[in-house]
């Protein structure tokens, strides 16, 4: 019994000391990236909304402007979002997990680090990098933070694709939907328009689509990249945005699910609730 109980201590330990280096790596590389997105920002004076700035839109964006933006608003410089949610592990069936994350948001220039946290089982999680850095896409997870799964970098379809995740989630920071935050907007029908954003090299467009309620319900890239083993693959992808509560004044969508549309069908795989969210001036 006393040499199984030593085993069991030095399990205990191992594991403890497995956890705790595994922690320490990845604070270290989330601090790493988030320095490089502050290092990457453009400094720009204070600035407000002005109604003006919504003349000759197409009307749908300007009606959803005129809901979720008191003339006057500050335009959001970054913002800080703590979410929950569950996040589908499979490519073609339903094996959701729970998660939770914290994410760093910065407008001008368009960047963003996503720290997530997969509960795997009970004491294992695989934590996830998914950023947009000085023009590079980033998505890295790795199984308690020290043993990396896949490690996809690049200023090409992994960078155009993460500037696809900015572009949708603007609904949350909603001054950068604006012309002088570079989005650029053209009509396409009285619920519909496309939006086109460039960072460098990169440049995409998507599709927006507002509900009767004149806010953002979904939105659409007809090739984002999806990352199938170590390859990234253009596929259809949408978001969708609901429950538009206030936030420092601001309409902001609190729930949403995104999705591939492959064709074998739609196929969601994150549902998340923003749990905090602060914006900075």
């Amino acid at each position: 019994m006393k040499v199984v109980g030593w085993i069991l201590v030095a399990l205990a330990t191992t594991a403890v000391a497995v956890w705790t280096a595994g922690y320490w790596r990845w604070s270290y590389k989330t601090r790493v990236l988030l320095q490089r997105l502050e290092a990457a920002r453009v400094n720009t004076p204070p600035a407000r909304f002005d109604l003006r700035e919504l003349d000759g839109l197409p009307e749908p964006v300007a009606r959803h402007l005129r809901q979720v933006l008191p003339e006057g608003a500050s335009i959001i410089r970054a913002a800080d979002v703590v979410h929950a949610g569950t996040f589908n592990l499979s490519q073609t069936d339903e094996q959701w997990k729970p998660f939770t994350s914290r994410q760093r948001v910065v407008t001008q220039r368009p960047g963003f680090v996503w720290d997530g946290r997969v509960a795997m089982a009970p004491g294992l999680a695989v934590h996830v990098h998914d950023a947009y850095v000085d023009g590079e896409g980033i998505l890295e997870p790795a199984i308690l933070g020290l043993f990396t799964l896949v490690n996809l970098r690049d200023r090409g379809e992994v960078a155009r694709g993460e500037l696809v995740r900015f572009m949708a989630e603007a609904a949350w920071y909603p001054t950068a939907l604006l012309p002088s935050q570079g989005m650029c907007w053209e009509p396409i029908d009285d619920r519909s328009a496309r939006a086109t954003l460039s960072d460098g090299d990169v440049r995409l467009t998507m599709t927006f689509h507002f509900g009767n309620d004149g806010l953002i319900a979904t939105i659409r890239a007809e090739d984002r990249g999806r990352t199938v083993g170590d390859r990234v693959i253009p596929t259809p992808w949408e978001g969708r945005m609901f429950d538009y509560q206030r936030r420092q004044g601001l309409l902001v969508p609190i729930r949403g699910e995104v999705a591939w549309l492959t064709p074998e069908g739609r196929l969601p795989y994150w549902r998340g609730t923003i749990k905090e969210l602060r914006f900075e001036y």
